[in-house]
């Protein structure tokens, strides 16, 4: 039987469409709706997104900005999901933003264009990847110190221990290729049970407190609880304060278009990739409520979190509220495991995304990184030295850490900044555009789109002038966001490498007929009873 006879239909049209791209189908196609929904909620990791940077949401004025925060960010993500979920449904490839770009943009500057979004794409990929596993090892630290509080980590101890979670979660992307459907199943299941238990175990009077809106001892009412809110740890004004606060729910929400360089993967992506990042943003945030609310009714006090030397008062903080060592454990053990499983996802899914601009010629020796190979046990291709250079450069990039303490929370906006400048990109070009290349889109926000659009764009820009402001003031050398500084760094190096050797060889993605994958002519015609049904959405 051969290769193509062993293809599913919707795996023949998907491969088909992708040749109309200009790309050859290189990779496995291994996953369906709920394996691509579960490997984005994987890479979100609500728990592990919201508890890892909850000092920034303590500094940032305390329970009030943590909840209502959240959902501010979560109402404004999903108009930056519906956008990319319509574009999406019209390029269905690992190229993503860069790919997106090039197809909307004028001729004459859509080369340049891609160019910048590519390096953008590329740079928050490695930097989110990166933000994970640094952020897994300060849990690590901080998880030790509630047996050994006597014990502070040096710079040099959290990143050896960042490059063992490093090592982790490259043995299994590597070697464990095509088992990691079934371990974003069992991240889904983990996030599941854990946040059940973290809803009733901090501890079970949290539930008597909610009902009663009344502080017990060690507990606080329900006005506390979603209203309270405190501006004196930052230095900044209350507005500022708020806002400096959103670093957690933007960070948890700023990977939902990382699950695009997966489209190659998915069975039919024109359908299942846009439905995955729609729903992962009201599933994200209802997980962050349930995370979220059992904390801001049980927190300790704040002051005692902000001076665990970690950097990271999450364990502390389970100790403080469990009343003992073994509980403190066990609920920071929930977040760690989230941490691991988010490692796995996200820094397979930065892989795909070098390996696609290694593909189209620009980054250095792209011949070597756009080369695909079947390690031992995985019997699937991957681009093995495409996830070898993006964990190279993320271990390099985590030495910043032994200069600042702050390092984390550069990781994090760096990441969220490079994204969301990669997201609104082919946003804001198909807004100027009149959004006459997406009005046929698969995936069509139909009238909604102008103003769905616009709020995307509105929010990441403000969403990038926040991240850039150091939390607290007035900063020191060891206390300063470093966002800025990395991120001009790169983009120096992207510019340089365009002056010396892009502008001579990088001339897009492949040059096609201007006919979307999706478009009528070129979609498999499924059977008109699929359950599915249309994947055309009107919001409300």
């Amino acid at each position: 039987m051969s290769s193509e006879d062993q293809l599913t239909d919707v795996d023949v049209a998907a491969r088909e469409g992708l040749e109309k791209m200009g790309y050859t189908q290189e990779l496995s196609r291994s996953r369906g709706l709920l394996g691509i929904l579960f490997m984005t909620l994987a890479i979100m990791a609500v728990p592990f997104g919201l508890g890892a940077p909850l000092a920034t949401g303590l500094i940032g004025g305390g329970p009030a900005t943590m909840i209502w925060g959240l959902v501010f960010v979560a109402l404004l993500s999903l108009m930056l999901a519906f956008s990319l979920a319509e574009i999406c449904s019209l390029y269905p490839t690992s190229a993503g933003a860069y790919y997106w770009t090039y197809k909307l943009s004028p001729s004459g500057s859509r080369v340049l264009l891609s160019w910048i979004t590519g390096w953008m794409t590329l740079v928050g990929n490695w930097m989110a990847a990166l933000s994970v596993t640094f952020g897994t090892a300060q849990l690590v630290v901080a998880g030790a110190g509630i047996y050994h509080p006597e014990w502070i980590a040096t710079p040099w101890q959290t990143y050896v221990i960042f490059l063992a979670v490093t090592a982790v979660a490259s043995f299994f992307c590597l070697f464990f290729n095509r088992h990691l459907p079934s371990i974003d199943v069992a991240c889904a299941w983990w996030m599941a049970i854990g946040l059940i238990g973290h809803a009733f175990c901090l501890p079970s009077k949290f539930m008597l407190v909610a009902l009663s809106a009344e502080g017990r001892a060690g507990r606080h009412s329900a006005d506390f609880a979603l209203g309270h809110f405190d501006s004196s740890a930052s230095g900044w004004g209350p507005g500022w304060t708020f806002f400096i606060g959103l670093l957690g729910p933007a960070y948890t929400f700023g990977g939902i278009g990382m699950i695009a360089a997966m489209a190659e993967e998915v069975h039919d992506p024109v359908s299942q990739l846009p439905r995955a990042i729609v729903y992962s943003v009201p599933i994200g945030a209802a997980m962050g409520l349930l995370f979220l609310l059992p904390i801001t009714f049980t927190l300790p006090d704040t002051a005692v979190l902000l001076a665990v030397s970690s950097g990271q008062p999450i364990a502390v903080m389970y100790e403080m509220i469990m009343g003992s060592k073994g509980g403190g454990f066990g609920m920071w053990f929930i977040i760690f495991g989230i941490g691991i499983f988010c490692s796995i996802s996200i820094s397979c899914a930065a892989s795909r995304a070098t390996w696609a601009f290694a593909r189209d010629h620009a980054i250095p020796f792209s011949h070597v990184f756009a080369r695909v190979a079947v390690p031992p046990m995985t019997k699937e291709p991957i681009p093995v030295n495409a996830f070898l250079l993006s964990t190279t450069v993320q271990v390099l990039i985590g030495l910043i850490y032994l200069g600042s303490s702050t390092a984390f929370n550069a990781f994090v906006s760096v990441a969220v900044i490079c994204l969301g400048l990669s997201y609104i990109t082919p946003i804001a070009i198909s807004l100027a555009r009149r959004r006459r290349m997406v009005a046929q889109a698969p995936y069509s926000l139909g009238r909604w789109g102008t103003l769905v659009n616009t709020l995307a764009v509105l929010w990441v820009i403000f969403e990038i002038v926040i991240l850039c402001m150091p939390t607290t003031v007035p900063p020191t050398p060891t206390t300063m966001n470093y966002a800025s500084v990395v991120l001009v760094a790169f983009a120096l190096f992207s510019a340089v490498w365009y002056v010396i050797n892009g502008r001579f060889h990088y001339t897009g993605p492949p040059q096609v007929d201007d006919i979307h994958p999706s478009s009528p002519e070129m979609v498999f015609e499924k059977n008109k009873s699929d359950a599915l049904g249309s994947t055309s959405v009107t919001p409300v």
